[in-house]
């Protein structure tokens, strides 16, 4: 079956907004893992707006599953996870201004240039995913690069206005998976997946991880993170492999 990784990345935002010492993200995480994470995700952005640089090292020691490092192509974040050595790096566009990652990598063009970013990774024994919009050639692109694993944006899904606008862009989200699993590729989703409009994979083979933060950190805020965690779990473990 597929697994769930949560995203801590809403703690911190919290803990930010006061620039104090709580909720630590690290509390999160281990409460997580509990309620049936199998990996835990941070972003670790170059404006540090919600997640630090102590988080992902106290994350790195101390989680029991596995640490997934969301990150821009840069050189410091290269150097920072040779560093750490999370379990897998997710290389994803970043913009100063955004609220939140508003799209895919562009991969087109750039094979080369991020297959030789990717080979150090790789060469420590850390796993690669390329964040991308469902798109074809974006993925034969990912493919290209060497990347172990894409993560589907289902953002666009996510955010759909109207029933048939939601179906058409599931309908691209899983063509990507296709292709994705057709070219060798590892495939996850993330980016808007709430308890709602994720049902829509439960018949869905050949998705490996579900990545999902902010809607379990919305839940949570109001029922707690065992429950918020243990219920996205549950549902999880019900779609196929």
């Amino acid at each position: 079956m597929p697994i769930l990784a949560v995203n801590v990345d809403h703690i911190a935002t919290l803990r930010q907004a006061r620039l104090g010492q709580e909720p630590e993200p690290v509390t999160a995480a281990h409460m997580a893992e509990l309620a049936g994470a199998s990996a835990i995700i941070v972003h670790l952005r170059e404006d540090r707006r919600h997640i630090q640089d102590r988080d992902v090292a106290l994350l790195r020691q101390l989680i029991k599953t596995r640490l997934h490092l969301e990150m821009a192509a840069t050189k410091e974040m290269h150097r920072l996870a040779l560093g750490i050595k999370p379990d897998m790096v997710c290389l994803v566009p970043e913009k100063r201004q955004e609220l939140t990652t508003e799209g895919g990598l562009n991969c087109i063009g750039r094979e080369k240039e991020l297959a030789d970013y990717l080979a150090p990774l790789h060469e420590e024994g850390i796993g690669s995913s390329l964040f991308i919009d469902p798109d074809a050639a974006q993925i034969k692109a990912a493919s290209d690069a060497g990347a172990h694993y894409i993560e589907i944006h289902t953002g666009a899904y996510a955010d759909a206005p109207t029933p048939a606008d939601r179906q058409r862009e599931l309908d691209k989200v899983l063509e990507g998976i296709r292709i994705g699993r057709e070219l060798g590729l590892k495939v996850n989703l993330g980016h808007g997946l709430n308890y709602e409009n994720v049902w829509a994979f439960s018949k869905v083979s050949g998705v490996s991880e579900f990545s999902i933060g902010h809607s379990i950190v919305s839940r949570a805020v109001l029922t707690g993170m065992t429950e918020a965690v243990s219920r996205m779990a549950d549902i999880v473990r019900t779609f196929p492999d």
